[in-house]
This record gives structure tokens, sequence and C-alpha cells, in this order.
């Protein structure tokens, strides 16, 4: 846990000693908030802790509904069970130049998310493979995907920008997520097609089986009645919103040190050699969704074609032309 502390306050936010560190977390994760802030505090004057009630997916709303939370502060590291990256308050504090870390704690294996290897990723490596994408996803207007389970889907981006997460702000120019992926905040009422769903579930562990899921107009429609599909229906039901089942990101993991395990919901989408589809809110990543939460169906070995040229093969990064740095 201290080694992973280390790499999130040094190497990825690079805390400095002016700066006033806000660790957003909860009561059942106060262990990673103090060995976060111990690394903190080695660096910064003022380091301060919230511990926000755990509702679960739900935590983001108080978020939403109170935006200017993070105002009097220069660095966030938002380690709850959930991702805040997408809410109100997130999207504030980058408009307004302050570094930000999105570190969800979701695991499911009973290990702490500072424990995991896939903290280790050389993140140069990953901006290099990020920028390899974004080469050819910015100049796409469409994304088709397809993978061998029988998954074949179309996405849409006309005016939509990809980004890039590695951990490292500096390299999100102060804004990031401890997922490792490429992300393009899709057009919202076009994803079309079928996923055969055999990678993760998001933040409810692995799927056990491979499941059919139908998108059409930018929504899930149908979901096959697997065991995992319909774990999948109770959960996605559950946030009573029915904007939870609308497509609002792509992306791509980069982590060559992640597995799609579904063991740690971060690491499942990091994992390089997989793509994922976002659902629910996007506003922070470029989109127009809002929704009351945000989860991603991870599947394997994707074919990637950015309008008619390919840039991925089963997983792996080829490139259709060289590519100056």
């Amino acid at each position: 846990m201290e080694r992973g502390a280390r790499i999130i306050i040094h190497e990825w936010v690079r805390v400095k000693a002016w700066d006033k560190v806000l660790i957003v977390t909860s009561k059942e994760h106060q262990a990673e908030a103090k060995a976060l802030e111990m690394q903190a505090r080695k660096k910064a004057r003022s380091v301060n802790t919230l511990i926000v009630e755990n509702k679960g997916r739900h935590v983001g709303i108080f978020f939403d509904d109170n935006e200017a939370v993070f105002d009097p502060y220069t660095a966030i590291i938002a380690a709850t069970e959930y991702s805040l990256v997408t809410t109100k308050a997130a999207k504030r504090a980058i408009q307004k130049h302050k570094k930000f870390l999105s570190l969800p704690l979701s695991t499911n294996d009973g290990r702490s998310l500072l424990e995991f290897d896939f903290l280790l990723m050389d993140t140069k490596k990953s901006r290099m493979m990020a920028k390899l994408f974004m080469k050819y996803l910015r100049s796409s207007g469409k994304v088709h995907v397809t993978t061998p389970a029988g998954t074949d889907m179309m996405f849409y981006k006309e005016n939509r920008n990809p980004g890039f997460f590695n951990g490292v702000l500096r390299d999100g120019k102060g804004y990031s997520s401890s997922s490792i992926e490429v992300y393009v905040p899709i057009e919202e009422t076009k994803t079309e097609g079928i996923m055969v769903l055999d990678g993760s579930l998001g933040y409810i562990g692995r799927a056990d089986e491979p499941t059919r899921i139908i998108f059409k107009g930018g929504r899930i429609v149908d979901i096959e009645e697997t065991p995992t599909g319909i774990r999948l229906k109770k959960y996605m039901e559950e946030y009573f919103d029915p904007r939870i089942y609308i497509a609002g990101e792509l992306g791509i993991g980069l982590n060559s040190c992640s597995n799609c395990l579904g063991n740690c919901y971060i690491e499942d989408e990091s994992a390089y050699g997989t793509f994922h589809v976002g659902l629910g809110r996007n506003i922070a990543l470029g989109g127009v969704q809002n929704a009351k939460g945000h989860f991603d169906l991870v599947c394997r070995e994707p074919d990637i074609f950015t309008d008619n040229r390919q840039i991925m093969d089963r997983g792996k990064i080829i490139a259709p032309e060289p590519v100056l740095y």
C-alpha cells in the first residue's frame, strides 16, 4: 500500500510544497487515505481529508449537488469506492485548472487497489501508445469494433475529441484517472450493434460467460438472460435512472501490467488488449450526458477501425502508417 501511495503522490500527482491537497474518501477506505496523506505531507504543507458517507454507486450525487466543494484546494485526489471523475464538482475543478485525480478504490478480491501491480505501468510508454490511437481517432467520424466472440458495434464521434488517462496529471493537463486508457466521449444517440460481453461488468466483477447486449439508437435495448446478463440487469435497475443505459464513452485499455480478471474495476478497464463501453454520465469526458452514475463493460481482443483504417488487431496495436513523434 505504501508503494502504491508513493507512486500516486510523487509520480502521478507530483504534489508540490505550495499545494493545498484534499483527499476525498470514505470510512471504508481510511487506510488508503492515511497512506496517501503520509506521502503528501512529505511534500505539501496543507493536506486535508474529506470523509464522505459511502453511498456506493450514488456517491457522485453529493458532488453534483455541491459543485464548489473543491474550490479551496489546488490538488484533489478522489479516493472513494466509485469514480467521481464525471461529476459536476470534478468538472468545475478541472475547468479551474486544479489538479484532479480520480482514484476509484473498488475491488472484488479483498485487496486494496494501492497493492495492485498495475500501478507500476510505464507512463511514458502509455503516453506513446495513446498518441498513436489519438492521431487516428481525432480525424475520424466513426469507429467500428469487432471481437472474435461476436461483438460488432459502430460508434460515432462527430465534433468529439479523444483524450487519454495514465494517472499522470501533467500529461492530462492537470486532470487524470488511474485508469490507463484512451477514451472518446461518443455521440450519445447513435451507438448501434451487438456487444458480446466477455471481460468484466465494471464494479461487479467478471463476466462468467459470454453475454449478448444489443445497442440501438445509442442505448442498451436488450441483455441476454445468462447468469451474467441477469446480474447486470439487476445492477443497472438499481440506479433507478434510464440514462444509465446510454453509451457515452468508448475506451481502449493501454496498461500492459493489468489483467482483466474481475478483481478490480480500474484494472479491468485499463487492461491492454481490451476495449470498453462507458455507460451513463460522460460530462467530464467531453460529452453532454448526465446520469446518476457511470460504469464500464469490458470486452477482449478487439479489432478497431477508425473510419476504414484499422488501428487494433485482436487486441494488439497496429500502425496503419509510420507515426512521427
